[in-house]
């Protein structure tokens, strides 16, 4: 591609000057939002959208060819809006509802508006998506795509950037282009590096990136050069490209320009007409708007080769089989792989123990080494995800908690990841409470519609993860690292929100909650109590969330107690869901968990100090039956 014509950039010049007028005015009608952010990569945006360098068919946004433009630096969002207002994407009459209630442009970018790739602005996550998005188009889709992502400098203080740098460059990703604008000032002032553009090169090219510096980064022939050498220079194959800019935060805007307190204020009124020689949202481009849309470029011509889905092979195991359910969480990848061609999974470096290494063996082109690098393989997840594919995230449940705010965030993209953790509770035994999965319940109950699975033997487990696969939503899948024994025919139906009663009788005097590890605990404890003439209901609620209400009251309604149990803690976990499910119900909830710090030590002996082993559970339930219920215990013919 030849250098822009001085025709060229008078055109970019002219939307530039529109975008700025845009940002300026919507931010001063919502009295509200970041002009100074968004004001300092005008230019940036402007010639990569606008110069011939973005690739992208407006008739068809869905095409895998397209190019993707990712805002890491969400609160530049008025920027965002008025480039595809520029675009055509959007009325400019409608940039006037900016972060008004029920308006599509929200204050940081979310997938009502359509053309957000991912919602942002909980800073440092965008260069993770923009990640996941160039290996599904390298390595699983073979598309010609670019990832563009817009950085601040204030989010490079962020470990989860450098995770992705790290990545990036591991798998040669050189269609993810990064664009760092360098505008000096943060939120309450100066950033870390301030304007030294060779502080970020020295920083961000040790990683194995392509460096281009771009010293004035409001000159479009230097920015033009700059996209550019993205197109015509070959001699770096299989690197990341980062474009670094120096720029002035509030530029165009003389009264704003470079000065330090003025981060998420709205320009006022008299700054704004010393800017602008019309202030007034009725100067439009107009003759210059179909040009501005013409300025696309094409995607190449690319013709996608879906794999066709195959039934999978039947489950097959032995009630009585010791199977732990990571290792039937394994399996069931494997054996779900051709029934599902767009699964792919990612894992944090503990594949062995997440037993996602069986998938990874048999199908490599589809398995994604992330490392200890948690917070990037959420954000690579919420990529791969928002490109078609049903990535399974899986690490010991403990870690997820690092990547919690990758993971709320990933609800707002519509991103569809399904999480396995897995060496959940105190029953892991002697490693200790580091290694323990004990908030997982209560961090994943809080993901909006998001389903919550806690599956107790092999069966249920394999059939849980097939409700994974196809539901489209966020979902979580807790896995035990010791064996359990099998309790279900292969033929059983797991759907989501469902429980299973796996004891009852007519005249069940108390019922016990349970999932996972302490399912088993509480069958222990069944058989325990009917010897001492208690009848107890026993319900594996393997879908915590949703919950089966109907069949928790209907146990409510029959039985005089409750006693739930669960290797988590109390707060947020299966306790607190039946509480609140029965929270008008007058049957009394007892909640056994975790209340004290863990030890190391052999899982059983554990269980029993937590008091969720089926002796304790035994001695809590005729202790309470006793002395609240009336139960006498010794007798065996209570009705």
């Amino acid at each position: 591609m030849t250098t822009a014509t001085h025709r060229d950039i008078a055109d970019l010049q002219q939307i530039s000057k529109q975008i700025r007028r845009w940002i300026v005015r919507s931010t001063s009608e919502a009295d509200s939002g970041h002009p100074t952010s968004s004001l300092s990569a005008v230019e940036l945006m402007v010639d990569l959208m606008f110069g011939g360098h973005f690739r992208f068919d407006l008739e068809q946004p869905d095409n895998p060819a397209n190019d993707r433009l990712i805002f890491s630096k969400g609160h530049a969002s008025p920027l965002f809006y008025a480039l595809w207002a520029a675009a055509g994407e959007i009325e400019p009459d409608a940039l006037m509802h900016y972060r008004e209630f029920g308006s599509r442009l929200e204050g940081h970018p979310t997938a009502r508006f359509p053309r957000t790739e991912a919602a942002t602005g909980s800073l440092g996550q965008g260069l993770s998506i923009g990640l996941g998005m160039a290996l599904s188009a390298r390595y699983l889709d073979r598309s010609p795509a670019r990832s563009f992502v817009l950085l601040g400098d204030s989010e490079m203080a962020e470990g989860s950037q450098w995770e992705a740098f790290q990545l990036a460059a591991h798998y040669k990703l050189d269609n993810l282009i990064g664009i760092l604008d360098v505008n000096r000032l943060g939120q309450r002032g100066e950033t870390m590096y301030g304007h030294d553009l060779q502080a970020y090169r020295q920083r961000i090219a040790a990683f194995g990136w392509r460096c281009i510096e771009i010293e004035d980064g409001h000159e479009h022939d230097q920015v033009l050069q700059a996209l550019e050498q993205l197109d015509s220079d070959h001699e770096h194959p299989g690197q990341p490209t980062m474009l670094i800019a120096r720029t002035i935060k509030g530029k165009g805007v003389p009264k704003l320009e470079d000065e330090p307190g003025h981060h998420g204020k709205p320009v006022d009124e008299e700054a704004a007409q010393n800017a602008f020689d019309d202030f007034d949202l009725d100067a439009k481009i107009d003759e210059h708007h179909e040009a501005i849309r013409g300025t696309f470029a094409a995607p190449p011509v690319y013709q996608p080769q879906p794999s066709a889905s195959r039934e999978a092979d039947l489950t097959t195991y032995q009630q009585g089989d010791q199977v732990a359910t990571r290792d039937a969480y394994g399996n069931a990848l494997l054996r779900l792989a051709a029934k599902y061609p767009r699964l792919v999974a990612l894992d944090g470096e503990v594949c062995n123990s997440t037993r996602s290494k069986r998938f990874r063996d048999q199908h490599p082109d589809r398995f994604f080494e992330m490392y200890i690098a948690e917070q990037n393989m959420v954000g690579a997840a919420t990529g791969m995800a928002l490109r078609g594919k049903v990535p399974f995230v899986s690490t010991f449940a403990a870690f997820l908690t690092r990547a919690f705010d990758q993971t709320r965030m990933a609800r707002h993209s519509d991103a569809a990841i399904k999480f396995v953790g897995s060496h959940c509770g105190v029953s892991i035994g002697q490693d200790g409470p580091s290694q323990m999965g004990l908030e997982d319940i209560a961090m994943f109950r809080t993901i909006q519609n998001g389903v919550v699975l806690y599956p107790c033997d092999a069966v249920a487990t394999e059939a849980c993860v097939d409700a994974m696969a196809q539901y489209d939503g966020i979902a979580y899948l807790r896995t035990t690292r010791g064996e359990t024994p099998v309790i279900y025919d292969n033929d059983e139906a797991f759907p989501i929100g469902g429980s299973k009663v796996v004891r009852r009788s007519d005249h069940d005097h108390v019922t016990l909650i349970a999932a996972g590890i302490t399912l088993h605990e509480s069958l222990r404890a069944h058989d325990i109590l009917a010897e001492q003439g208690i009848r107890a209901r026993v319900i594996d609620l393997y879908s915590i969330k949703p919950l089966d209400h109907a069949t928790v009251r209907e146990a409510a309604d029959q039985t005089r107690m409750i006693f739930t149990v669960e290797d988590h803690v109390p707060e947020g976990g299966l306790g607190e869901a039946i509480l609140t499910s029965l929270s008008d119900h007058p049957t009394p909830v007892n909640c056994l968990a975790v209340r004290k710090r863990p030890l190391s030590g052999a899982p059983q002996k554990l269980l029993d100090d937590q008091g969720i082993s089926a002796d304790k559970i035994v001695e809590l339930v005729t202790q309470v039956a006793q002395a609240k219920i009336g139960l006498d215990h010794n007798r065996s013919d209570q009705g």
